[in-house]
C-alpha cells in the first residue's frame, strides 16, 4: 500500500509541473491518466497495480 501512496504522489508532481511549463505530449498524457487512476480507484485501477507492480518487480530484480 506504501507504493500506491507514493506513486500517486510522484505522478502528481510530475503532471503538475508538466503542466505548469505547458508541456503537453504523449508522455504527459500518460502521466496524466496514471494521476486519474490512482487517485479515483475506479475499477481499472486494480489492473493497473497490477501491471506497477510488476513493473516494479521487474526492474528490482534486474538491478539486484
Amino acid at each position: 500500500m506504501g507504493i500506491t501512496i507514493s506513486l500517486v504522489g510522484l505522478f502528481g508532481l510530475v503532471l503538475f509541473f508538466l503542466l505548469r511549463s505547458k508541456t503537453l505530449g504523449y508522455g504527459s498524457a500518460f502521466i496524466a491518466i496514471m494521476f486519474g487512476f490512482y487517485l479515483a480507484a475506479t475499477g481499472a485501477a486494480e489492473p493497473v497495480n497490477h501491471l506497477t507492480q510488476a513493473v516494479l518487480t521487474a526492474v528490482s530484480d534486474m538491478v539486484a
